[in-house]
């Protein structure tokens, strides 16, 4: 099997790509990181990235005509490292259907929610707002519409009555760090795959799409 070439886009600290970076890169014939992208020079992120050797592009979403020129600006850097499956994490640019016609049903987010509830920004906090006593995290293919594409995988943190914001953010972002990496793996072994809104994965013995974390 070719090993799968993974881009990530990312715009600040990169937690996300480093739950990547730790469970994928460097496995011997199943997939790689192949580059790490950002629209902002001082993103974390990118350190990151260059700390274990993964090749780095600045392209700044400023000085372009439009947000499908500066789309069609990231498919030429992706393109170039022989991408074949875009992760989007942390990445605070609406994409367009420049980058996703580029890679049809290949283009993954995680939003810090259980879609459908709670699309957009301030999620947590919608959260907090609504009352809920359960939410969480989800991967999900990008389409045109925000956080609207087929969900990938789960996962489900409890809401506790004297939470603060930063509380159930933490609680989110580990579930995040468990369950993209996984879809990552399912990518790079060759378990994943979308066709006309359809997510189809080859689980194991023992393995979900969803997980649920009580966890702090």
């Amino acid at each position: 099997m070719t090993p799968a070439r993974i881009g990530v886009l990312i715009s600040g600290s990169g937690s996300n790509l480093q739950a990547l970076i730790d469970r994928i890169h460097g496995v011997e014939s199943t997939g790689e990181i192949s580059v790490v992208l950002s629209n902002r020079r001082k993103a974390y992120g990118l350190e990151r990235a260059r700390a274990v050797g993964i090749p780095t592009v600045v392209e700044s979403h400023r000085g372009h005509a439009s947000r499908e020129a500066y789309d069609a600006k990231i498919v030429e850097h992706l393109r170039a490292h022989h991408v074949d499956w875009v992760l989007l994490a942390g990445f605070m640019r609406i994409v367009t259907p420049t980058l996703l016609s580029a890679f049809p049903n290949r283009v993954l987010n995680i939003h810090p929610a259980l879609l459908p509830s709670f699309k957009g920004l301030h999620a947590q906090q919608q959260a907090l707002d609504s009352g809920v006593s359960i939410t969480g995290a989800t991967v999900h293919l990008v389409t045109p519409e925000m956080d609207d594409g087929p969900t990938v995988a789960q996962g489900a943190v409890p809401v506790y009555p004297k939470d603060t914001l930063e509380d159930l953010k933490q609680r989110i972002l580990t579930v995040e760090h468990q369950i993209y990496p996984m879809v990552a793996q399912w990518i790079c072994e060759g378990r994943l795959s979308i066709h006309e809104g359809v997510v189809t994965v080859a689980l194991k013995a023992n393995e979900s799409r969803s997980l649920f974390s009580n966890g702090h």
